[in-house]
């Protein structure tokens, strides 16, 4: 396993340098990025067929810098200025654990105040280059598209919320030993809890650019899949506590050909350090190190096998979504896949589990489920509706 990225360089290259980037965060990155790219894509197509369509927007060009501005640049500099600088001065404890010392209240005050005030002396500097004798008043147009950076924050923030507190209430007994702990941190998300908040925020800023919410969902059904796909190599590559069930069962035969770790692992060196020790592995004190840990008994790699099945599934969506007329069918598709697909796996992996009427089932198979019946629903609304998207006038 590969916890953070200075070990995966080291893996590949030979070469040891010490960053504070850890292999989760990294593509979790890389997995918004992909979403982004496809969003974007979508939306630049389905604007050229007239589906969606651009708006006009009054600004006010040539205005001197505001107080306001000023202000909020400041503190934001002043924010990045106080953890820079102490990260700096602290790397050793910066790279130790990144997200305890982001997290913390650990700066440097000095630090803020310089930054704080170069940004707000770019923010004037910038408006006063465009300043103009007497500001005034400009139509601009806006693309769909153009959205996507607003869309990509409120995604961010409103998913990360949800997959901590889906995540604190499928645990609720850890919640209740350390509510702080399990609602603060990068560690412990759940998926459908990201995917519930941040799509309804997606869904709130379309909407209110014009965007029909069905129509944002059918651009965001091949985007959240291969996000989900990303972001699970992150998953499997640090170690994350994504994985299945034990698995001491020999390799079958008919998977002669596929390494040992694809059927059955015990992940060494996994982010969460959880497990027996290494033999042999210690730190440079000559204790057993941070990531010195492996699972006592090897497990199902769900995440590995949620990766590939996933990315499959992305192919298979972005290679249908021109032939598909209807509104909604394509989120409906999606939403019956991703059920199917996280049911399954559910079988196999390692979570909690609830106990009603003599039912057994976890938070992720109840949401699978819902899903699915959902994705049906859907897809028979819009088979039976057939509403076709009409070219915009506007």
């Amino acid at each position: 396993m590969f916890p953070t990225i200075s070990e995966l360089l080291k893996y590949l290259f030979g070469i040891d340098i010490p960053l504070p980037i850890q292999t989760f965060g990294f593509f979790v990155a890389i997995a918004f990025m992909g979403a982004y790219w496809a969003f974007e894509q979508e939306l630049k197509r389905k604007e050229a067929l007239g589906y969606v369509h651009s708006y006009k927007k009054e600004v006010t060009v040539g205005e001197p810098a505001s107080v306001s501005e000023l202000v909020l640049n400041g503190i934001f500099g002043f924010i990045i200025g106080y953890k820079i600088i102490a990260a700096i001065l602290q790397y050793h404890e910066l790279v130790d654990n990144p997200q305890d010392f982001l997290l913390s209240f650990k700066g440097n005050f000095i630090g803020g105040i310089l930054v704080a005030g170069l940004f707000a002396y770019w923010s004037y500097s910038e408006k006063k280059k465009q300043q103009l004798p007497e500001p005034k008043k400009e139509m601009v147009t806006v693309h769909p598209y153009e959205l996507m950076g607003t869309i990509l924050l409120w995604a961010a923030v409103a998913g990360f919320a949800g997959a901590k507190i889906f995540n604190a209430l499928e645990n609720w007994d850890d919640t209740l030993k350390d509510p702080i702990g399990m609602l603060i941190g990068f560690q412990g998300l759940t998926f459908y809890g990201g995917l519930i908040c941040g799509g309804a925020a997606v869904l709130y800023v379309a909407n209110k650019h014009g965007i029909k919410p069905l129509t944002m969902l059918d651009v965001g059904g091949p985007g959240m899949m291969l996000s989900y796909a990303l972001g699970r190599i992150g998953c499997q590559m640090s170690g994350d506590g994504d994985w299945g069930i034990n698995n001491p069962a020999p390799k079958p035969g008919w998977l002669s050909w596929a390494p040992d770790w694809m059927w059955s692992f015990r992940f060494p060196h996994n982010v969460n350090g959880e497990g027996v020790p290494i033999p042999g592995c210690f730190d440079k004190a000559g204790k057993i190190g941070k990531y010195c840990y492996e699972l006592k008994v090897p497990v199902f790699p769900t995440s590995f096998y949620e990766m590939i099945v996933c990315g499959l599934l992305f192919i298979f969506l972005w290679s249908i979504r021109k032939r598909i007329k209807y509104v909604g069918l394509m989120f409906g598709i999606y939403l019956i896949l991703t059920g199917i697909e996280r049911f399954f796996i559910e079988l196999i992996r390692v979570n909690t589990k609830y106990h009603v009427a003599g039912i057994a089932f976890t938070q992720a198979e109840l949401i699978s489920i819902i899903l699915f019946l959902g994705g049906i629903g859907l897809s028979a609304y819009a088979l039976r509706h057939k509403e076709v998207p009409k070219p915009s006038t506007a």
